[in-house]
């Protein structure tokens, strides 16, 4: 076996399953680019393609107050700070800043998986 990052996790170097199970990235593969000149391989997290906002189910519909954040909005919607992504996601936002940014937005929140 060539698969530096396979022989790594085949060793207990790197956790199977790499990503925490409230983690965006949780389920998405890990691959290898090859370099040139016989330098090692550079690890990355493959692609991560977000649901499409009319696939994702809808639980509620909340205000942002000042002084919200992304991770607040979702401890305090979802119940763990961790899961602010699924809420971008649903808003089809690509930065979790904008979710806040403006007092009085009204942002989606998504069913609990």
């Amino acid at each position: 076996m060539n698969d530096p990052v396979q022989m790594l996790i085949d060793a207990g170097a790197i956790p199977q399953l790499p990503f925490d199970e409230a983690s965006r990235y949780r389920g998405v593969g890990l691959a290898l680019l090859a370099q040139p000149g016989g330098e090692p391989p550079i690890a990355y997290v493959k692609r991560r393609f977000i649901a499409q906002r009319r696939d994702i189910a809808i639980a509620a519909e909340v205000m942002v107050h000042a002084g919200d954040r992304p991770d607040n909005l979702a401890a305090r919607t979802l119940g763990d700070p961790l899961l602010y992504w699924r809420v971008a996601d649903a808003n089809a936002v690509a930065d979790a800043a904008d979710l806040t940014s403006t007092p009085g937005a009204r942002v989606l929140i998504p069913q609990p998986v």
